[in-house]
Protein backbone atom coordinates (compact mmCIF):
# COMPACT_ATOMS: atom_id res chain seq x y z
CA UNK A 1 0.00 0.00 0.00
CA UNK A 2 1.57 3.29 -1.08
CA UNK A 3 0.70 6.16 1.23
CA UNK A 4 1.65 9.79 1.31
CA UNK A 5 2.07 12.13 4.29
CA UNK A 6 -0.11 14.97 5.49
CA UNK A 7 2.83 17.33 5.05
CA UNK A 8 3.21 16.37 1.39
CA UNK A 9 -0.51 16.62 0.74
CA UNK A 10 -0.69 20.15 2.10
CA UNK A 11 2.07 21.21 -0.30
CA UNK A 12 1.11 19.10 -3.29
CA UNK A 13 -0.36 19.77 -6.70
CA UNK A 14 -2.07 16.37 -6.83
CA UNK A 15 -5.56 17.86 -6.96
CA UNK A 16 -8.33 15.54 -8.16
CA UNK A 17 -6.08 12.50 -7.83
CA UNK A 18 -6.73 9.48 -5.64
CA UNK A 19 -4.43 9.29 -2.59
CA UNK A 20 -4.03 7.21 0.57
CA UNK A 21 -2.91 8.67 3.91
CA UNK A 22 -2.65 7.12 7.37
CA UNK A 23 -2.65 8.87 10.71
CA UNK A 24 -4.31 9.42 14.06
CA UNK A 25 -7.69 11.04 14.55
CA UNK A 26 -7.54 14.42 16.25
CA UNK A 27 -11.26 15.08 15.99
CA UNK A 28 -14.39 13.77 14.26
CA UNK A 29 -17.20 16.31 13.93
CA UNK A 30 -20.80 15.70 12.94
CA UNK A 31 -19.99 12.19 11.68
CA UNK A 32 -18.56 14.00 8.69
CA UNK A 33 -15.27 15.85 9.26
CA UNK A 34 -12.16 13.95 10.37
CA UNK A 35 -9.07 15.95 11.36
CA UNK A 36 -6.17 13.59 10.64
CA UNK A 37 -2.55 14.04 11.74
CA UNK A 38 0.39 11.74 11.03
CA UNK A 39 3.21 13.59 12.79
CA UNK A 40 4.84 14.87 9.60
CA UNK A 41 3.56 18.39 10.32
CA UNK A 42 1.77 20.20 13.10
CA UNK A 43 -1.18 20.63 10.74
CA UNK A 44 -4.04 18.23 10.19
CA UNK A 45 -5.78 17.43 6.94
CA UNK A 46 -9.55 17.44 6.79
CA UNK A 47 -11.13 14.24 5.53
CA UNK A 48 -14.77 14.68 4.50
CA UNK A 49 -16.98 11.63 4.97
CA UNK A 50 -20.36 11.00 3.35
CA UNK A 51 -21.61 9.15 6.42
CA UNK A 52 -24.55 7.60 4.54
CA UNK A 53 -22.04 5.69 2.39
CA UNK A 54 -20.23 4.05 5.33
CA UNK A 55 -21.13 1.32 7.75
CA UNK A 56 -22.18 2.82 11.09
CA UNK A 57 -19.96 0.30 12.90
CA UNK A 58 -16.91 1.74 11.12
CA UNK A 59 -17.89 5.35 11.87
CA UNK A 60 -18.35 4.47 15.57
CA UNK A 61 -14.68 3.44 15.73
CA UNK A 62 -13.41 6.79 14.44
CA UNK A 63 -12.61 8.24 17.84
CA UNK A 64 -9.91 10.62 19.06
CA UNK A 65 -6.60 8.72 19.22
CA UNK A 66 -7.66 5.96 16.82
CA UNK A 67 -5.37 5.21 13.89
CA UNK A 68 -6.98 4.99 10.46
CA UNK A 69 -6.06 4.80 6.81
CA UNK A 70 -8.06 6.99 4.46
CA UNK A 71 -8.36 6.63 0.71
CA UNK A 72 -10.00 9.30 -1.38
CA UNK A 73 -9.65 12.19 -3.79
CA UNK A 74 -7.69 15.32 -2.94
CA UNK A 75 -9.80 18.41 -3.74
CA UNK A 76 -9.78 22.12 -3.04
CA UNK A 77 -11.28 22.77 0.36
CA UNK A 78 -14.68 24.41 0.59
CA UNK A 79 -14.10 25.56 4.16
CA UNK A 80 -11.74 27.97 5.86
CA UNK A 81 -8.41 27.08 7.45
CA UNK A 82 -7.11 24.68 4.82
CA UNK A 83 -6.43 24.80 1.08
CA UNK A 84 -7.13 21.14 0.34
CA UNK A 85 -9.15 18.31 1.82
CA UNK A 86 -9.87 14.67 1.09
CA UNK A 87 -13.21 13.43 -0.20
CA UNK A 88 -13.17 10.07 1.55
CA UNK A 89 -13.97 6.92 -0.44
CA UNK A 90 -12.60 4.30 1.90
CA UNK A 91 -11.63 4.04 5.58
CA UNK A 92 -9.64 1.28 7.27
CA UNK A 93 -9.52 1.21 11.05
CA UNK A 94 -5.95 0.30 11.97
CA UNK A 95 -6.11 0.70 15.73
CA UNK A 96 -9.07 1.56 17.93
CA UNK A 97 -9.01 3.95 20.90
CA UNK A 98 -11.69 3.50 23.55
CA UNK A 99 -13.24 6.97 24.10
CA UNK A 100 -13.76 6.28 27.82
CA UNK A 101 -10.05 5.52 28.25
CA UNK A 102 -9.01 8.43 26.06
CA UNK A 103 -10.76 10.78 28.50
CA UNK A 104 -8.32 9.64 31.20
CA UNK A 105 -5.25 10.48 29.08
CA UNK A 106 -3.61 13.53 27.58
CA UNK A 107 -5.19 12.57 24.24
CA UNK A 108 -8.46 14.12 25.39
CA UNK A 109 -9.15 17.55 23.84
CA UNK A 110 -8.84 19.54 27.08
CA UNK A 111 -5.69 21.56 27.76
CA UNK A 112 -3.13 19.87 30.01
CA UNK A 113 -0.25 21.21 32.08
CA UNK A 114 3.30 20.31 31.09
CA UNK A 115 3.67 18.37 34.34
CA UNK A 116 0.67 16.22 33.43
CA UNK A 117 2.16 15.62 29.99
CA UNK A 118 5.43 14.45 31.58
CA UNK A 119 3.49 11.85 33.54
CA UNK A 120 2.35 10.35 30.23
CA UNK A 121 5.55 10.84 28.29
CA UNK A 122 4.76 7.87 26.05
CA UNK A 123 1.70 9.72 24.73
CA UNK A 124 2.76 13.37 24.87
CA UNK A 125 4.37 13.22 21.42
CA UNK A 126 0.80 13.08 20.03
CA UNK A 127 0.12 16.61 21.32
CA UNK A 128 0.75 19.68 19.20
CA UNK A 129 3.30 21.10 21.64
CA UNK A 130 5.53 18.05 21.81
CA UNK A 131 5.13 17.20 18.15
CA UNK A 132 6.43 20.69 17.36
CA UNK A 133 9.28 20.53 19.90
CA UNK A 134 10.51 17.15 18.72
CA UNK A 135 10.36 18.06 15.03
CA UNK A 136 12.48 21.13 15.80
CA UNK A 137 14.85 18.96 17.83
CA UNK A 138 15.23 16.57 14.89
CA UNK A 139 15.94 19.40 12.45
CA UNK A 140 18.52 20.93 14.78
CA UNK A 141 20.29 17.57 15.12
CA UNK A 142 20.42 17.21 11.34
CA UNK A 143 21.71 20.78 10.99
CA UNK A 144 24.55 20.01 13.42
CA UNK A 145 25.76 17.08 11.33
CA UNK A 146 25.22 19.06 8.13
CA UNK A 147 27.28 22.00 9.38
CA UNK A 148 30.27 19.97 10.49
CA UNK A 149 30.21 17.83 7.36
CA UNK A 150 30.26 20.95 5.18
CA UNK A 151 33.17 22.35 7.22
CA UNK A 152 35.32 19.25 6.78
CA UNK A 153 34.92 17.79 10.28
CA UNK A 154 34.91 14.07 10.97
CA UNK A 155 32.26 12.59 13.25
CA UNK A 156 33.65 10.36 16.01
CA UNK A 157 31.92 8.31 18.67
CA UNK A 158 33.49 8.78 22.08
CA UNK A 159 32.99 6.04 24.71
CA UNK A 160 29.96 6.16 26.98
CA UNK A 161 31.65 3.95 29.60
CA UNK A 162 34.92 5.41 30.84
CA UNK A 163 37.43 5.21 33.67
CA UNK A 164 38.20 8.94 33.61
CA UNK A 165 36.40 12.03 34.85
CA UNK A 166 36.80 14.64 32.11
CA UNK A 167 35.63 17.49 34.30
CA UNK A 168 37.34 16.47 37.53
CA UNK A 169 34.01 17.04 39.27
CA UNK A 170 33.47 13.54 40.62
CA UNK A 171 29.68 13.59 39.99
CA UNK A 172 29.51 10.42 37.91
CA UNK A 173 27.34 7.33 37.68
CA UNK A 174 29.22 4.12 38.43
CA UNK A 175 28.95 1.24 35.94
CA UNK A 176 29.28 -2.21 37.47
CA UNK A 177 28.23 -5.81 36.93
CA UNK A 178 28.44 -6.59 40.65
CA UNK A 179 25.52 -7.78 42.75
CA UNK A 180 24.74 -4.50 44.50
CA UNK A 181 23.81 -6.37 47.70
CA UNK A 182 26.95 -8.45 47.84
CA UNK A 183 29.93 -6.97 45.96
CA UNK A 184 33.41 -8.43 46.52
CA UNK A 185 35.44 -6.45 49.03
CA UNK A 186 39.14 -5.78 49.57
CA UNK A 187 40.86 -6.48 52.89
CA UNK A 188 40.14 -2.85 53.81
CA UNK A 189 36.40 -3.32 53.24
CA UNK A 190 36.24 -1.29 50.02
CA UNK A 191 34.56 -2.60 46.85
CA UNK A 192 37.12 -4.62 44.88
CA UNK A 193 36.66 -3.24 41.38
CA UNK A 194 39.58 -5.31 40.10
CA UNK A 195 37.09 -8.20 40.00
CA UNK A 196 34.46 -6.19 38.15
CA UNK A 197 33.62 -6.59 34.44
CA UNK A 198 36.21 -4.09 33.23
CA UNK A 199 38.77 -4.86 35.93
CA UNK A 200 38.59 -1.32 37.30
CA UNK A 201 36.09 1.26 38.50
CA UNK A 202 34.18 2.70 35.54
CA UNK A 203 31.54 5.37 35.02
CA UNK A 204 29.10 6.86 32.52
CA UNK A 205 30.86 9.67 30.70
CA UNK A 206 30.38 13.34 31.57
CA UNK A 207 32.00 14.45 28.31
CA UNK A 208 33.59 13.10 25.16
CA UNK A 209 36.06 15.96 25.02
CA UNK A 210 39.26 14.24 26.16
CA UNK A 211 38.80 11.37 23.73
CA UNK A 212 37.89 13.84 20.95
CA UNK A 213 41.18 15.61 21.57
CA UNK A 214 43.05 12.39 20.80
CA UNK A 215 41.27 12.11 17.46
CA UNK A 216 41.84 15.77 16.61
CA UNK A 217 45.53 15.01 16.93
CA UNK A 218 45.19 12.59 14.00
CA UNK A 219 42.24 13.82 11.95
CA UNK A 220 42.58 17.55 12.56
CA UNK A 221 38.89 18.50 12.87
CA UNK A 222 36.47 16.20 14.69
CA UNK A 223 33.24 16.41 16.65
CA UNK A 224 31.24 14.18 18.96
CA UNK A 225 27.48 14.24 19.38
CA UNK A 226 26.22 11.80 21.95
CA UNK A 227 24.74 11.19 25.40
CA UNK A 228 26.51 12.35 28.54
CA UNK A 229 25.61 11.93 32.20
CA UNK A 230 25.86 13.89 35.45
CA UNK A 231 24.97 12.45 38.85
CA UNK A 232 24.03 15.87 40.22
CA UNK A 233 21.04 15.98 42.52
CA UNK A 234 19.67 19.05 40.72
CA UNK A 235 15.92 19.40 40.46
CA UNK A 236 15.84 22.50 38.31
CA UNK A 237 14.32 23.49 34.98
CA UNK A 238 17.85 23.63 33.46
CA UNK A 239 19.39 20.29 34.50
CA UNK A 240 19.11 16.67 33.37
CA UNK A 241 21.00 13.58 34.53
CA UNK A 242 21.19 12.33 30.92
CA UNK A 243 21.61 14.79 28.07
CA UNK A 244 23.28 15.12 24.68
CA UNK A 245 26.45 17.07 24.01
CA UNK A 246 27.97 18.46 20.82
CA UNK A 247 31.74 18.75 21.16
CA UNK A 248 34.01 19.82 18.30
CA UNK A 249 37.80 19.65 18.76
CA UNK A 250 40.22 21.21 16.29
CA UNK A 251 43.98 20.91 16.02
CA UNK A 252 45.89 24.15 15.35
CA UNK A 253 42.95 26.29 16.59
CA UNK A 254 43.51 28.87 19.33
CA UNK A 255 40.72 30.39 21.43
CA UNK A 256 39.93 33.12 18.88
CA UNK A 257 39.44 30.46 16.20
CA UNK A 258 37.12 28.54 18.49
CA UNK A 259 35.04 31.62 19.29
CA UNK A 260 34.68 32.20 15.54
CA UNK A 261 33.64 28.57 15.09
CA UNK A 262 31.07 28.67 17.90
CA UNK A 263 29.43 31.84 16.59
CA UNK A 264 29.29 30.58 13.01
CA UNK A 265 27.99 27.17 14.11
CA UNK A 266 25.22 28.59 16.29
CA UNK A 267 24.04 30.99 13.62
CA UNK A 268 24.00 28.21 11.03
CA UNK A 269 21.85 25.77 13.00
CA UNK A 270 19.38 28.44 14.14
CA UNK A 271 19.06 29.74 10.59
CA UNK A 272 18.35 26.17 9.47
CA UNK A 273 15.61 25.83 12.10
CA UNK A 274 14.04 29.14 11.05
CA UNK A 275 14.00 28.01 7.42
CA UNK A 276 12.83 24.44 7.99
CA UNK A 277 10.48 24.67 10.99
CA UNK A 278 8.38 27.77 10.40
CA UNK A 279 4.99 26.11 11.09
CA UNK A 280 6.22 24.55 14.32
CA UNK A 281 7.97 27.73 15.46
CA UNK A 282 4.86 29.76 14.69
CA UNK A 283 2.79 27.41 16.86
CA UNK A 284 5.34 27.50 19.70
CA UNK A 285 5.55 31.30 19.44
CA UNK A 286 1.77 31.63 19.74
CA UNK A 287 1.81 29.20 22.65
CA UNK A 288 4.28 31.45 24.49
CA UNK A 289 2.15 34.51 23.78
CA UNK A 290 -0.85 32.74 25.30
CA UNK A 291 1.22 31.78 28.35
CA UNK A 292 2.28 35.39 28.82
CA UNK A 293 -1.36 36.43 29.18
CA UNK A 294 -1.51 34.46 32.43
CA UNK A 295 1.68 36.00 33.85
CA UNK A 296 2.40 39.35 35.48
CA UNK A 297 3.53 41.89 32.89
CA UNK A 298 7.03 41.98 34.40
CA UNK A 299 7.44 38.29 33.50
CA UNK A 300 6.37 38.65 29.84
CA UNK A 301 8.86 37.64 27.17
CA UNK A 302 10.77 40.62 25.85
CA UNK A 303 10.86 39.14 22.35
CA UNK A 304 8.68 36.77 20.37
CA UNK A 305 10.23 33.36 19.79
CA UNK A 306 11.26 33.76 16.17
CA UNK A 307 12.38 37.32 16.89
CA UNK A 308 14.66 35.91 19.60
CA UNK A 309 16.20 33.43 17.17
CA UNK A 310 16.70 36.19 14.62
CA UNK A 311 18.30 38.29 17.36
CA UNK A 312 21.04 35.66 17.70
CA UNK A 313 21.40 35.05 13.96
CA UNK A 314 21.57 38.72 12.96
CA UNK A 315 23.75 40.17 15.74
CA UNK A 316 27.49 39.89 15.91
CA UNK A 317 28.44 38.33 19.25
CA UNK A 318 30.10 40.83 21.58
CA UNK A 319 33.39 39.51 22.99
CA UNK A 320 34.66 40.74 26.36
CA UNK A 321 36.96 39.35 29.01
CA UNK A 322 35.70 38.01 32.30
CA UNK A 323 37.52 40.88 34.02
CA UNK A 324 35.65 43.47 31.91
CA UNK A 325 32.36 41.69 32.64
CA UNK A 326 32.99 41.79 36.39
CA UNK A 327 33.56 45.55 36.25
CA UNK A 328 30.32 46.05 34.28
CA UNK A 329 28.37 43.90 36.71
CA UNK A 330 29.83 45.55 39.82
CA UNK A 331 28.71 48.97 38.53
CA UNK A 332 25.29 47.76 37.30
CA UNK A 333 22.07 49.00 38.91
CA UNK A 334 20.87 45.48 39.88
CA UNK A 335 24.13 44.94 41.76
CA UNK A 336 24.30 48.37 43.37
CA UNK A 337 20.64 48.20 44.41
CA UNK A 338 21.09 44.60 45.59
CA UNK A 339 18.57 43.16 43.13
CA UNK A 340 20.88 40.35 42.08
CA UNK A 341 20.40 37.23 44.15
CA UNK A 342 24.18 36.76 44.00
CA UNK A 343 25.92 40.11 44.41
CA UNK A 344 29.17 40.74 42.57
CA UNK A 345 31.79 41.97 45.02
CA UNK A 346 35.14 40.55 44.00
CA UNK A 347 37.00 39.28 40.98
CA UNK A 348 37.11 35.50 40.81
CA UNK A 349 33.48 34.56 41.48
CA UNK A 350 31.63 32.18 39.16
CA UNK A 351 28.94 34.07 37.25
CA UNK A 352 25.32 33.00 37.65
CA UNK A 353 22.56 32.97 35.05
CA UNK A 354 21.19 36.31 36.29
CA UNK A 355 24.56 37.96 35.62
CA UNK A 356 24.93 36.39 32.21
CA UNK A 357 21.44 37.42 31.17
CA UNK A 358 22.01 41.00 32.36
CA UNK A 359 25.04 41.29 30.10
CA UNK A 360 23.13 39.93 27.09
CA UNK A 361 19.67 41.40 27.55
CA UNK A 362 20.28 44.70 29.33
CA UNK A 363 23.85 45.89 28.86
CA UNK A 364 24.92 44.80 25.36
CA UNK A 365 21.57 43.76 23.87
CA UNK A 366 23.47 41.13 21.91
CA UNK A 367 24.78 37.58 22.39
CA UNK A 368 28.01 37.74 24.38
CA UNK A 369 31.17 35.64 24.50
CA UNK A 370 33.12 35.92 27.76
CA UNK A 371 36.74 34.77 27.76
CA UNK A 372 39.80 34.49 30.01
CA UNK A 373 38.19 33.17 33.18
CA UNK A 374 39.88 32.72 36.57
CA UNK A 375 41.83 29.46 36.54
CA UNK A 376 40.51 28.43 39.95
CA UNK A 377 36.90 28.09 38.70
CA UNK A 378 37.73 26.22 35.49
CA UNK A 379 38.81 22.68 34.58
CA UNK A 380 42.39 21.39 34.62
CA UNK A 381 42.74 21.05 30.84
CA UNK A 382 42.30 24.76 30.00
CA UNK A 383 45.40 26.63 28.84
CA UNK A 384 46.96 28.83 31.50
CA UNK A 385 47.55 32.45 30.45
CA UNK A 386 50.82 34.25 31.02
CA UNK A 387 49.34 36.09 34.03
CA UNK A 388 49.22 32.77 35.86
CA UNK A 389 45.70 33.38 37.18
CA UNK A 390 43.42 33.15 34.13
CA UNK A 391 42.84 30.48 31.52
CA UNK A 392 41.92 30.60 27.84
CA UNK A 393 38.29 29.67 28.46
CA UNK A 394 35.16 31.08 26.85
CA UNK A 395 31.39 30.91 27.36
CA UNK A 396 28.69 31.93 24.88
CA UNK A 397 25.77 33.68 26.56
CA UNK A 398 22.23 33.88 25.12
CA UNK A 399 19.11 35.88 25.96
CA UNK A 400 16.67 34.12 28.26
CA UNK A 401 19.02 31.28 29.08
CA UNK A 402 22.51 32.53 29.92
CA UNK A 403 25.40 30.17 29.14
CA UNK A 404 24.74 27.84 26.21
CA UNK A 405 28.28 26.99 25.09
CA UNK A 406 31.46 26.48 27.09
CA UNK A 407 34.87 26.00 25.51
CA UNK A 408 38.57 26.63 25.79
CA UNK A 409 41.98 26.44 24.26
CA UNK A 410 43.44 23.23 25.69
CA UNK A 411 46.70 23.18 27.61
CA UNK A 412 49.20 21.77 25.11
CA UNK A 413 52.32 22.12 27.31
CA UNK A 414 53.19 18.87 29.05
CA UNK A 415 54.83 20.33 32.16
CA UNK A 416 52.12 22.92 32.73
CA UNK A 417 49.34 20.35 32.26
CA UNK A 418 51.02 17.91 34.64
CA UNK A 419 51.38 20.60 37.31
CA UNK A 420 47.71 21.57 36.95
CA UNK A 421 46.55 17.96 37.19
CA UNK A 422 48.55 17.43 40.38
CA UNK A 423 47.31 20.69 41.89
CA UNK A 424 43.69 19.71 41.16
CA UNK A 425 44.19 16.08 42.25
CA UNK A 426 43.45 14.65 38.81
CA UNK A 427 44.77 11.08 38.49
CA UNK A 428 47.75 11.34 36.13
CA UNK A 429 48.07 7.54 35.95
CA UNK A 430 44.48 7.17 34.78
CA UNK A 431 45.00 9.92 32.19
CA UNK A 432 48.46 8.86 31.03
CA UNK A 433 47.13 8.72 27.47
CA UNK A 434 45.94 12.34 27.69
CA UNK A 435 49.41 13.42 28.81
CA UNK A 436 50.91 11.41 25.95
CA UNK A 437 49.30 13.81 23.46
CA UNK A 438 51.65 16.47 24.81
CA UNK A 439 54.71 14.25 24.33
CA UNK A 440 54.22 13.17 20.72
CA UNK A 441 53.81 16.18 18.44
CA UNK A 442 51.81 18.48 20.70
CA UNK A 443 49.98 21.36 19.02
CA UNK A 444 47.77 24.27 19.99
CA UNK A 445 44.20 23.00 19.88
CA UNK A 446 40.77 24.10 21.06
CA UNK A 447 37.15 23.08 21.27
CA UNK A 448 33.81 23.67 22.92
CA UNK A 449 30.78 21.86 24.23
CA UNK A 450 27.15 22.69 23.55
CA UNK A 451 24.41 21.07 25.60
CA UNK A 452 21.99 20.06 22.88
CA UNK A 453 18.91 20.23 25.10
CA UNK A 454 19.80 23.79 26.09
CA UNK A 455 19.86 24.72 22.41
CA UNK A 456 16.52 22.97 21.78
CA UNK A 457 15.09 24.73 24.81
CA UNK A 458 16.22 28.09 23.44
CA UNK A 459 14.94 27.36 19.92
CA UNK A 460 11.50 26.20 21.08
CA UNK A 461 10.95 28.58 24.00
CA UNK A 462 10.16 25.74 26.39
CA UNK A 463 10.68 26.80 30.00
CA UNK A 464 11.71 23.39 31.34
CA UNK A 465 14.53 21.30 29.88
CA UNK A 466 12.57 18.13 30.72
CA UNK A 467 10.21 19.05 27.89
CA UNK A 468 12.78 19.03 25.09
CA UNK A 469 14.05 15.45 25.46
CA UNK A 470 11.82 12.42 24.79
CA UNK A 471 12.26 10.72 28.16
CA UNK A 472 13.90 12.96 30.78
CA UNK A 473 16.22 11.40 33.34
CA UNK A 474 16.17 13.39 36.56
CA UNK A 475 16.65 12.62 40.29
CA UNK A 476 14.01 10.07 41.27
CA UNK A 477 12.79 9.55 37.71
CA UNK A 478 13.90 6.85 35.27
CA UNK A 479 10.59 5.64 33.83
CA UNK A 480 10.33 4.18 30.35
Amino acid sequence: MYTTTVSDLLQTDLLNQKITVCGWVRSFRSNRFIALNDGSTIKTIQCVVDYESFDEAVLNKINIGASICVTGTLVESQGQGQSVEIQVEGIEILGEANPDEVKLTILSPKRHSLETLREQAHLRIRTNTFGAVMRVRSKLAFAIHKYFNEKGFFYMNSPIITGSDAEGAGEMFTVSSFDSKNPPLTKDGAIDFSKDFFGKETHLTVSGQLEAETYAMGLGKVYTFGPTFRAENSNTSRHLAEFWMVEPEVAFYDLDDTMDLAEDFIKYILTYALEQCDDDLEFLENRLLQEDKNKPEAEHSTMKLREKLQFVVNNKFVRISYTEAIEILKKSKPNQKKRFKYLIDDWGVDLQSEHERYLVEKHFKSPVILFDYPAKIKAFYMRLNDDGKTVRAMDVLFPGIGEIVGGSQREERYDVLLDKMRAMHVDEKELYWYLDLRKFGTVVHSGFGLGFERMVQFATGMSNIRDVIPYPRTPGNAEY
